[in-house]
C-alpha cells in the first residue's frame, strides 16, 4: 500500500511486540529501519538516545513504541518513576533527539498511547499515567511543530497480544473479561496496528496532526 523507498524509521521498542511489527512492515513498504529496543538503546539514557539520532543521515519517521509496564508494583515510588522514565520521558527524548533531522524531512512522529490512556489502570497508575501524558504530549507537539512541517499523531491500541500482555492472556479468567468487553471479541495481532502507523506516516495523511487513533476492536466504544 505504501512506498517509503529511500526513508529512514526509527522505531523505539522496535525489537519485539508491536514495535518489531511496526518495523517489519516499513521495511517492506522499502524503508530504511532502525529498530531501537533494549539492549541496543535505552530510552532512559539521555546521551544514548542523542548519540543515535545524531549518527542517522535522515529521519523521516519516528515510532516511539518503547514501553513497560509493572502491574501492582507501580504504587512502589521508585517502580512508578522507573515507568514514567521509560514511557514518557523516553517518548520525549527521543522526540526532542529526532526534531531537527525530522524537520529538515518534512517527517512524522507516531506516538503509542493506549486505552489505558482514556480508561483508569487500577493495577497500573504508572502506566496509566504515562499513557494519558502522551496523548497530551502527542497534541502539544503537534501544535508546536506544525510549522517546521512534522505532524505528531498517536495510535492507541487495545488489547493486543505482546509479550507485555501475556500474563494476561494467560489468566483464563481475566482473558476472557477482556474478551468479553471488546466487541470482536478477541485479542488484536500487533501486525494490526502496523497499517495505521505507516498510513499515518504517509502523504495520505498530510493534513493529520494531533490525532490520537484508536485500534481497538470496538473497546472504547463499547
Amino acid at each position: 500500500m505504501f512506498n517509503f523507498s529511500g526513508k529512514t524509521a526509527v522505531v523505539t521498542g522496535g525489537t519485539s511486540g508491536i514495535g518489531a511489527a511496526i518495523g517489519a512492515a516499513f521495511a517492506a513498504a522499502g524503508a530504511k529501519v532502525v529498530a531501537a529496543g533494549l539492549p541496543t538503546l535505552d530510552v532512559t539514557d539521555s546521551a544514548a538516545v542523542d548519540a543515535l539520532f545524531a549518527g542517522l543521515e535522515r529521519v523521516d519517521f519516528l515510532v516511539n513504541a518503547a514501553g513497560v509496564i509493572r502491574r501492582d508494583a507501580e504504587y512502589e515510588l521508585p517502580v512508578f518513576e522507573q515507568v514514567m522514565d521509560v514511557n514518557l520521558l523516553g517518548t520525549m527524548r527521543c522526540c526532542m533527539a529526532a526534531k531537527a533531522k525530522l524537520a529538515e524531512s518534512g517527517g512524522a512522529v507516531v506516538n503509542v498511547a493506549s486505552m489505558l490512556s482514556f480508561f483508569g489502570g487500577p493495577r497500573v497508575p504508572a502506566y496509566a499515567a504515562s499513557k494519558g501524558a502522551i496523548v497530551q504530549l502527542t497534541k502539544s507537539l503537534a501544535v508546536a511543530w506544525a510549522a517546521e512541517g512534522i505532524r505528531v499523531n498517536a495510535i492507541a491500541p487495545g488489547w493486543i497480544a505482546t509479550p507485555l500482555t501475556q500474563s494476561l492472556q494467560d489468566d483464563p479468567a481475566r482473558s476472557a473479561g477482556l474478551i468479553e468487553r471488546t466487541p470482536m471479541k478477541r485479542w488484536g495481532k500487533p501486525e494490526e496496528l502496523a497499517p495505521l502507523v505507516l498510513f499515518l506516516c504517509s502523504e495520505s495523511a498530510s493534513f493529520m496532526t494531533g490525532a490520537i487513533v484508536p485500534i481497538d476492536g470496538g473497546y472504547s466504544a463499547a
